[in-house]
């Protein structure tokens, strides 16, 4: 059974800082990821990576935008089986931003401790709740 990911974060800072973070290239290379070299928040974009060495190249496309509340793009790996989203989601909360984050699609990745579901119920702990976060306190 493939169970989403899902973790919700609050944000005290506007609703539009939020998206901007979410949605600028710059913005996103300092909390999400540095190798990210060209990014549009368009249907269709095709996410543009540094290469960095490494045998995990990602190969993301953004699939939905609704501006200023929803951005989702698929998070795939080059010559490795399997297919998932990421969807982004925001929520205005008076003068806070609530982020619901869903990742969807972990079991169709092959079984290896790269693809390991911790891994990611990991990484999205420290990218949402920790180097998002403190982004916005800037």
């Amino acid at each position: 059974m493939d169970t989403p990911f899902l973790i919700e974060q609050v944000y005290d800072t506007p609703i539009e800082k939020v998206w901007q973070a979410l949605t600028e290239k710059d913005k996103m290379k300092e909390w999400y990821f540095p190798q990210l070299k060209k990014f549009e928040p368009v249907a269709g974009f095709k996410f543009e990576f540094t290469d960095d060495g490494s045998d995990y190249k990602k190969e993301w496309e953004v699939t939905q935008v609704e501006e200023g509340r929803k951005l989702a793009h698929s998070w795939i790996y080059k010559n490795y089986p399997g297919s998932s989203e990421v969807t982004f989601e925001l929520f205005e909360e008076g003068n806070k931003t609530r982020l619901k984050l869903t990742h969807t699609g972990l079991a169709s990745f092959p079984t290896d401790p790269h693809f390991a579901r911790r891994r990611f119920e990991d990484g999205w702990k420290l990218i949402i709740g920790s180097n998002l976060k403190n982004y916005l306190k800037k």
